[in-house]
């Protein structure tokens, strides 16, 4: 075990540096704290160390957790997993205590945590046990505690310790929102104590060590008369914020994420009691979160798969494809955004649309959103014009030449796309992969437009490009793994989550979000409450309500939608109840957000001000309403079952894919880690059970697909049945 290293100097400041072999980030582990526990019991005890850095031999110092360790301790049950993070507080309350006599809070050594870079989780968990933490002036480091944002909370003390240093006020957004900071923005929060300048970090620590003093080592909340910043939870003004803070979390929340009702709990029950029972409280709650299985499927969708995926879980074997060069064709927002993430990841940028204008309107959206980096001094004015310069706006083809990736953004027009086709091949090299970014249209239709439609592909970006993760790449019945490789390496290069699917209609995102939607004007039509179906969606996890998202992406884009597919399907297109009110809506101009008129009302700057009070005119509310739990089944059977018909299709490969392409593409309920985690928590026999109901009552389109109900026949999960063949 050699995650840390030891070594004293001549002045007796001993420096333990966190080193973890093979890896670019450091993550800890069982053994590496046990280790980190003997060399501060080694500083302690050698009466020449006159005290203690801890850093990291690395750029940053530490990236969290290792997920194996949670793994390890979750399968020992509730009692390995108390143990197990009852050890960590012993070892980082032995590095707050420092050796000091109980009593008096003297004979202490200082022990200083110098932060190179990015500190994380445990990587901050550790600092603040330390008596200082000094870091780097390191613009591109995070700081923070962002274990929320994968279904637990800082459980190593980061959450008693951040509350009582902060107040449960300020704390609120590192630990509710897993808020990450550069450290001039920690240091400002009072989240470390000083920023250096990178050279200086370890003559800092250093001098510091040398120069500390008895009262400098003791923690606030282990002096006499310790009271907490803002007030304890009776304290007339720390009751406010206890009682705020509640209403916060549920607001946001809606009830459905474990985590924070637990981290909210901790930090209330932790500050009426002593620091040490504190700590033994925020055990127990992270012990039942660990256990809560919406948390185990969240660490596993939104950390393990996602990273897998990012690594190239699913690329064929095939050499590096990374792109030197790409052309975008189509300068609308779409191509836009593709065209800044591409120069904003350091690739040369060729911007074509029909008119320079165009071209160039295409470009200075790029040039918006860098300003907007300026203004927040996340980008430098260098940086600015160093990716600006890398986009080069034009109407002539001729300037593709010498690019090996060419994505084609135009409208959802099979004839304008396959024109596009055409002029690229006749500008590029022979060996430039060719995609469409599409949403609906088949690729290997389009293909049939290509001269080497083994090289052609599917790149569906999801709006707006510079925020959303998730990229969908689409593999056509002729297309090559050399263009499977080409886009899974460029979404590495952009920094964006990846998922491959086959060819098929709507492919798999829209595939499933599309029926939400339907579902939810569906029972519009019936006389459902509409403020009952948005509020159903949202109370089950839902960031947005079918007939919230509908306005956002526009009601004429379901018009189009709904037109091509019935055109497609004939007389067993299932959705004219739907269209009866889509069509209604977009005949009277309510065509959605950038109307400012559509399900919702909106007032003269666009902004959102409630339903629509024309609906119950339009659609009579009946008197009786449905229950809220067959609204909530209806709206995620709608999407539930598409997924695992797109598993049993075969446009779905691997059911990580599915997940996490669910909770990035369009908001899949976070919580429960993706559809196929779902159906795993609550069983495939309850899923059938649930959908025969929904049957019986509303039609076929809720029936079982035969693998769910093979599977419920069998007693099988999902996570069981085919993580064998993609481990997860």
């Amino acid at each position: 075990m050699t995650d840390f290293t030891y070594a004293v100097d001549g002045d007796g400041v001993a420096t333990i540096a966190w080193d973890v072999a093979g890896k670019s980030m450091n993550v800890m582990s069982t053994a590496a704290f046990a280790l980190l526990s003997d060399l501060v019991d080694q500083g302690l005890a050698d009466a020449g160390v006159k005290g203690i850095i801890i850093t990291s031999a690395k750029k940053d110092f530490a990236g969290g957790m290792d997920l194996n360790v949670i793994a390890e301790m979750r399968a020992g049950g509730a009692q390995a997993i108390f143990d197990g993070v009852m050890m960590m507080h012993g070892v980082l309350r032995k590095i707050e205590r420092a050796g000091m006599d109980p009593k008096t809070l003297k004979g202490g050594k200082p022990i200083v945590a110098a932060l190179p870079g990015t500190a994380l989780g445990i990587g901050l968990e550790l600092p603040l046990a330390c008596h200082r933490i000094i870091a780097a002036d390191n613009p591109k480091a995070k700081i923070g505690l962002p274990e929320i944002m994968v279904g637990i909370f800082p459980g190593a003390g980061g959450t008693t310790r951040l509350a009582r240093k902060l107040g449960a006020m300020m704390a609120a957004p590192f630990l509710l929102e897993g808020k990450l900071s550069d450290p001039k923005a920690a240091k400002a929060a009072g989240l470390i104590d000083e920023v250096v300048a990178p050279d200086q970090l370890l003559a800092r620590a250093k001098e510091w060590v040398l120069g500390a003093a008895d009262a400098d080592l003791v923690k606030p909340w282990d002096a006499k008369g310790y009271k907490m910043p803002g007030g304890a939870p009776y304290h007339p003004a720390g009751f406010m914020t206890f009682v705020g803070a509640s209403a916060m979390v549920h607001g946001k929340t809606m009830g459905v994420y474990p985590a924070a009702k637990a981290l909210l709990s901790a930090v209330y029950e932790g500050a009426l009691v002593p620091f040490d029972t504190a700590l033994r409280i925020e055990a127990r709650w992270f012990t039942s979160v660990l256990l809560n299985p919406s948390s185990s499927a969240m660490i596993r969708s939104l950390f393990i798969n996602k990273e897998a995926l990012e690594k190239g879980a699913n690329r064929p074997d095939a050499p590096d494809q990374s792109v030197r060069k790409v052309g975008v064709i189509g300068a609308g927002m779409m191509g836009a955004g593709i065209a800044y993430v591409s120069a904003n990841a350091g690739i040369d940028v060729v911007l074509v649309d029909a008119t320079q204008e165009a071209a160039e309107r295409g470009k200075s959206y790029s040039e918006g959103l860098l300003d907007k980096g300026v203004q927040r001094r996340k980008v430098t004015p260098e940086k600015k014009a160093e990716v600006l310069a890398r986009i080069e706006a034009t109407t002539d083809y001729t300037a593709l030449a010498g690019c090996d990736l060419v994505v084609e953004a135009v409208f959802e027009d099979p004839k304008v796309k396959a024109e596009v086709t055409a002029k690229v091949e006749a500008a590029v090299g022979v060996d430039c992969i060719f995609a469409s970014n599409t949403s609906t249209l088949p690729i290997s239709m389009l293909a049939g437009a290509s001269v080497r439609p083994d090289q052609f592909i599917g790149i569906h970006f999801f709006s707006p490009v510079d925020k959303m993760n998730l990229v969908e790449i689409i593999r056509g019945k002729a297309t090559g793994a050399r263009a499977v490789a080409k886009a899974l390496d460029f979404v590495r290069q952009i920094r964006k989550t990846p998922i491959v699917v086959n060819d098929a209609r709507f492919f798999y995102a829209n595939r499933c979000i599309i029926p939400y939607i339907n579902e939810g004007i569906r029972m519009v039509a019936e006389g459902v409450e509409p403020a009952l179906i948005e509020n159903a969606a949202k109370l089950v996890g839902m960031p947005l309500g079918p007939l919230q998202l509908v306005d956002e992406t526009s009601i004429d884009l379901g018009v189009k939608i709904a037109k091509a597919t019935r055109a497609a399907m004939g007389e067993a297109y299932p959705d004219g109840a739907v269209d009866a009110v889509l069509f209604a809506m977009a005949d009277q101009g309510r065509l959605g957000k950038k109307s400012s008129a559509g399900f919702y009302a909106y007032d003269a700057t666009g902004r959102r001000e409630g339903l629509w009070d024309g609906l119950e005119a339009a659609y009579p509310v009946s008197a009786t309403q449905p229950e809220l739990g067959e609204v909530q089944h209806r709206l995620l059977m709608a999407q539930v079952l598409e997924a695992v018909r797109a598993l049993q299709d075969g446009v779905l490969t691997d059911i990580r894919e599915g997940d996490v392409g669910a909770i990035l593409g369009w908001g899949f309920a976070p919580w429960s880690g993706g559809p196929f985690s779902w159906l795993d928590i609550i069983g495939a026999a309850r899923a059938v059970e649930i959908c025969d109901g929904l049957t019986a009552r509303f039609g076929a389109r809720f029936a079982p697909p035969a693998l769910l109900r093979e599977m419920a026949a069998k007693g099988e999960t999902f996570y069981g049945r085919f993580a064998a063949r993609k481990a997860a």
